[in-house]
């Protein structure tokens, strides 16, 4: 990730925050197999477990899972299981990829940038270029694969995952809390217990220990306050949920650099 100081995140529980608000994320490998691409990514939604969440320096650990079909959860199986083979048959299976793994967040909020927008260099100068305003983290850190079905640490792996999964986005995502005239959330003992099982063998689990995590906003904070103000203004007159989003993330990022001036 391309860090300019400007646009560096690098407060972690604002990186947390981001990955929570935002969990659909691309995991990313790169692992040699003879049947399918060295790189591989795939869209998963993930948990963030964090032992401390007062914490400003714990990173936290990723769950998700895959479908056992995908190609992706294919290569992570093999990659495991001949690691184990060639290390000792009679060693304890970590099912620990040797190859660190790579997730990437984005938030919603995004927007191409016209540079239209930009009222004070335009007229002055007519030096700008358009550019696109984002938000994204990246966590890297080593993958344990869970896919062993008949296994009994496999089983509980995947049940709480979906449990807090669904938990999770049902009521933080969807504020499906049964209150204030909300509807109730949907729980996964709402379906057959025999259903569940049957899923899960149909799935494999993924655990990712976190050792590095980068974040940007990159929302127009290297334009003057001049600009950046054309840009809150331009997105909050466009009429669509994203734009006037992206105006709101604007100005309070402009807000900030401005208090760091100070």
């Amino acid at each position: 990730m391309y860090l300019r100081t400007v646009h560096a995140e690098s407060r972690i529980p604002a990186l947390r925050d981001l990955i929570r608000s935002y969990p659909l994320g691309v995991l990313t490998t790169a692992i040699p197999s003879s049947t399918e691409p060295f790189i591989q990514a795939t869209h998963i939604p993930w948990l963030l477990d964090v032992q401390d969440e007062s914490s400003e320096t714990e990173l936290g650990v990723l769950r998700g899972h895959l479908a056992r079909q995908n190609p992706h959860s294919k290569v992570m199986i093999e990659s495991v299981s001949s690691s184990s083979n060639n290390n000792n048959n009679n060693a304890t299976n970590t099912n620990v990829l040797e190859q660190d793994v790579l997730v990437l967040f984005t938030a919603t909020p995004s927007h191409y940038v016209t540079p239209q927008f930009y009222t004070e260099t335009k007229p002055s100068t007519g030096k700008v270029v358009p550019t696109w305003n984002y938000a994204a983290v990246q966590a890297y850190g080593k993958a344990r694969i869970y896919y062993d079905s008949k296994s009994d640490e496999t089983s509980h792996f995947l049940t709480r995952q979906i449990t807090d999964l669904t938990n999770h986005t049902e009521i933080s995502i969807m504020d499906y809390t049964g209150q204030n005239g909300r509807p109730d959330q949907w729980n996964v003992t709402d379906a057959p217990d025999r259903y569940i099982e049957l899923l899960k063998k149909n799935i494999i689990g993924i655990e990712i220990s976190i050792d590095k995590l980068q974040g940007k906003f990159k929302m127009s904070q290297e334009m003057s306050k001049g600009d950046r103000d054309g840009v809150v203004q331009g997105f909050a007159t466009l009429e669509s949920d994203v734009a006037r989003a992206v105006s709101e993330v604007v100005q309070e990022r402009s807000e900030m650099r401005e208090a760091a001036k100070r």
